[in-house]
């Protein structure tokens, strides 16, 4: 499982860090060439958008596994900017 954590440090400050969100991907086809992952993603308030906490759960199918890590974030990202959210 791959999980990704995105903090916003102001001013580069780790005392002043606060979460934006996570992400969790995991693959479900047994390491193929090309594997399936489910996600799950979970978003903080945002004050700045007026977006409240989000939940959203979905698949990236048939992603080549021999490329860098980036390549599978890339795809996951975009996912998540087109699945359906559900307010926590």
């Amino acid at each position: 499982m791959i999980i990704v954590k995105v903090e916003l440090w102001p001013g580069g400050s780790a005392a002043l860090r606060r979460p934006l969100g996570t992400m969790h991907i995991g693959n479900v086809s047994n390491l193929a060439d090309l594997s399936d992952y489910k996600v799950l993603v979970m978003e903080t308030a945002n004050s700045l958008t007026g977006t409240p906490p989000g939940i959203a759960r979905f698949s990236v199918l048939a992603h080549a596994r021999r490329q860098r890590v980036w390549a599978l974030l890339q795809r996951a990202c975009g996912e998540a900017m087109m699945a359906e959210w559900n307010d926590l």
